[in-house]
């Protein structure tokens, strides 16, 4: 059974709990020799939550070598996975725009440890609760932004447009859009569409958007299996979630599909295309029935 549309979450538990465990992962790539990301706040960041394995994935302790969990290569995959959107803001800002959206946040700290242009300001939306404990969080160890930030704390499913304008938002400039780790399941099919067009209604000519989609648990002909043999692995590792609760059935929205029929140039990536661009290996034939192939990422420009 999915989660009902009024749920609520932290960082330690539903769909709150995903968003550090990838934060883990990234602070596990992160401490590899020739490292192909650099997050110095995951960690910090995954320990003030305080989920033993969560800890442990970003200590470099345990690495994701459970089939069961359909991620044998966790940090390879989500390296590749913010190396992605790392240079994408890298092209975003080489081509002039200086705002910027990140939706649905959550552990994300590019405001702090990407190099922004001067008059560049970032703006972050997730639920009021998420924004200040990571805030807090970086606050005690020193961090600041490396440029305008701006938190706008809001749900998805409330008027987040109207929030995002009363921060400062200028919907006459380019926007760059950065949704990650936000149409990949956990939203129901209406409320994925509802967010696409919000965005495009704030997106003047020039604008850019990168994000994934998908369902993190594949089609809806296998998803409570595979829901449930994620649940498992995760408890034979000491930590209760249930996977299959998180994420809501059937097909979702194709993002690149979407975009498209509203004028948008999309281009289309796999996470082969990711784990390439990041100089990391292949794919091993088992893991290509994992989560998360069942993804795909997209860039979009509003010409």
């Amino acid at each position: 059974m999915a989660r009902p549309d009024d749920d609520t979450w932290d960082l330690a538990n539903s769909v709150g709990a995903t968003a550090t465990l990838v934060a883990a992962a990234r602070a596990a790539a992160t401490r590899r020799p020739q490292a192909v990301i650099s997050d110095p706040f995951a960690e910090p960041l995954v320990r003030a939550v305080g989920i033993d394995l969560f800890n442990r994935v970003a200590s470099g302790e345990f690495d994701g070598d459970d089939s069961a969990l359909g991620i044998p290569r966790m940090t390879d995959t989500f390296a590749a996975w913010a190396r992605f959107y790392d240079e994408y803001f890298v092209q975003v800002a080489d081509a002039g725009i200086r705002q910027v959206v990140i939706v649905a946040a959550g552990l994300d700290s590019r405001s702090y440890r990407l190099s922004w242009p001067a008059g560049t300001t970032v703006y972050e939306i997730d639920q009021t609760k998420v924004i200040e404990f990571k805030t807090t969080t970086l606050s005690k160890i020193g961090a600041k932004p490396t440029t305008e930030y701006r938190s706008v704390g809001i749900d998805l499913r409330e008027d987040w447009p109207g929030a995002l304008r009363a921060a400062g938002f200028d919907d006459a400039q380019p926007t760059a859009w950065l949704a990650e780790g936000v149409l990949i399941g956990f939203l129901s099919p209406q409320a994925e569409v509802q967010l696409l067009d919000d965005v495009i209604a704030l997106s003047a000519r020039g604008s850019r958007l990168a994000a994934d989609h998908g369902s993190v648990i594949g089609s809806a002909a296998d998803s409570q299996e595979r829901a449930q043999k994620i649940t498992d692995a995760l408890a034979r590792h000491g930590f209760d979630l249930d996977y299959g609760e998180l994420i809501y059935p059937g097909e979702h929205t194709d993002v690149a599909a979407h975009l498209r029929d509203r004028g948008w140039r999309v281009i289309r990536y796999r996470l082969h295309d990711l784990l390439t661009a990041a100089g990391l290996p292949e794919l091993e034939s088992a893991d290509r029935e994992g989560p998360a192939t069942n993804i795909g990422f997209v860039t979009a420009i509003l010409k």
